[in-house]
């Protein structure tokens, strides 16, 4: 989870679609990585350090776990409540109810191939605060079809983008380039110096050919393979504004679920992460009661922060069948025990995102290791349903891909206690880039950047578990 200017994210990532570099191998070490936040950060694997995790399979009170019922039954239990109490924050009684309207309905969108809803979810009462929610379906399907959500963080990135020219050179892309170094400096002055630093970075990579699955707006692709696309804007649900001593982020959702005499959520009540994860619940809410829709195939995906967010959103909420969570990192997916990248500590630093999570998770900021759990058990957790760890191979150490692999090798052992596939692989043989690995839990590091999402990859990913 970068520290960028959000508010101009959104141009990055749809010019970023348009453009793509191809590069190869793993994700290579910096050996002069700056402290985030005063706290210094490794990207060095050599200097991760030894560290022991917890074991998958034994229960809180030290059985092992030897079947599914288990399984099922108390272990699963465990570390849902865990993550639920100690990290993302459970959602209070007094969350607001949401009520759904259908405003529009287009039976003729992308040039007559799809039918287009646009939904409005109110919060608290039926004039509360909107979550405004595209849907799309096939338009020549006969029967209800499963759906893929993606929030998003603004409006902008939940819109199709523009078809990309036929060709895009050097000299466009430096300009673009120019202009979003600009964008940013001025948004966060200390970029200037990283800038500086490294005169040849460029927010767009230079131009190259195009790897399978990059690019453009996938709602056309989604639509063709027989699948509908339902996509919304975070900040519908909570604020997101980085410096929580000057805004807590508790203006929407979590300020509607506060009790009477609160002016925050308990230590153990939800973040915004857990905010987020809760409206994609709610999203599936809606899809219950809409024909159109086969509610019980819906699969969710977002990147960064909202790779955080769907993993955690699948955890609790097991009417989701399919989680494809891109770059989740630390608080997602990465292991916490490693020191590699973003920290537990960097997460929560007062300047930084401890928001996102409930106030408890800071108590394992200084000693990770002192987590009874760490996020193989919440990989795990999502165990027999369908799962994709989707990393990124171009400059996303501050993620720790390996991390995200090391965990989906440990929980592997869950899904395969359930009768279920995991990666397949030891901890030694992470896969090179573009090399889909795993069954119905998988492992891909994608070509590309943070966050990037690979529709190809997804969509086989798809078509094998959900059709």
């Amino acid at each position: 989870m970068k520290n960028l200017p959000y508010n101009i994210f959104p141009l990055v990532a749809c010019a970023a679609m348009i453009v793509s570099s191809v590069a190869h191998g793993q994700v290579a070490d910096v050996p002069d990585s700056k402290p985030v936040a005063g706290i210094p950060v490794n990207e060095v694997e050599a200097n991760v350090g030894n560290y022991t995790l917890p074991d998958v399979l034994t229960l809180n009170n030290g059985q092992p776990v030897k079947d599914a019922a288990t399984w099922y039954s108390q272990r699963r239990p465990e570390i849902v409540k865990f993550y639920e109490t100690q990290v993302y924050g459970r959602v209070p009684a007094t969350a607001p109810k949401v009520t759904w309207t259908v405003d529009s309905v287009d039976r003729a969108a992308l040039g007559g191939t799809a039918v287009m809803k646009k939904l409005t979810g109110h919060m608290g009462s039926p004039d509360g605060p909107p979550i405004h929610v595209t849907l799309y379906t096939p338009a020549k399907a006969t029967k209800p079809v499963p759906v893929i959500v993606a929030i998003q963080f603004a409006m902008l990135m939940a819109r199709p983008a523009p078809a990309a020219p036929a060709t895009f050179n050097a000299a466009e892309v430096g300009t673009l380039n120019k202009a979003l170094q600009s964008a940013i400096e001025q948004e966060d002055p200390t970029t200037k110096d990283i800038f500086a630093q490294h005169p040849t970075l460029g927010v767009l990579p230079a131009p190259a050919a195009a790897p399978a699955g990059g690019g453009g707006s996938p709602i056309a692709n989604v639509i063709a393979h027989g699948y509908g696309y339902a996509t919304y804007a975070k900040d519908d649900v909570e604020t997101d504004i980085e410096g929580p001593t000057l805004n807590p982020n508790v203006n929407i959702a979590r300020k509607l679920g506060l009790a009477p005499g609160q002016d925050k959520p308990a230590a153990d009540e939800w973040g915004a992460i857990a905010a987020w994860a809760w409206s994609l619940s709610r999203v599936v809410d809606y899809f219950e009661t809409d024909k159109d829709v086969d509610a019980k195939r819906i699969a969710i995906t977002g990147g960064s922060r909202l790779g955080k967010t769907v993993l955690w959103a699948g955890v609790n909420d097991q009417r989701i069948a399919m989680v494809i969570a891109c770059s989740s990192g630390e608080g997602g997916a990465s292991l916490a025990r490693r020191n590699y990248g973003e920290t537990i500590a960097h997460l929560v630093a007062p300047t930084r995102y401890p928001y996102q999570f409930a106030a408890n998770y800071a108590q394992f900021a200084a000693n990770p290791a002192a987590m009874p759990m760490d996020t193989h058990m919440l990989v795990a957790a999502m165990a027999p349903r369908a799962l994709l760890l989707h990393t990124a191979a171009n400059g996303d150490n501050w993620s720790d891909p390996k991390g995200e692999f090391l965990a989906g090798v440990e929980a592997s052992r869950a899904y395969e206690l359930v009768g279920k596939k995991g990666l397949g692989r030891t901890a030694d043989q992470m896969p090179p880039t573009s090399e889909f690995i795993g069954g119905d839990l998988a492992f891909y590091l994608n070509n590309g950047g943070h966050a990037s999402l690979n529709w190809d990859i997804a969509l086989k990913f798809m078509d094998e578990h959900l059709k």
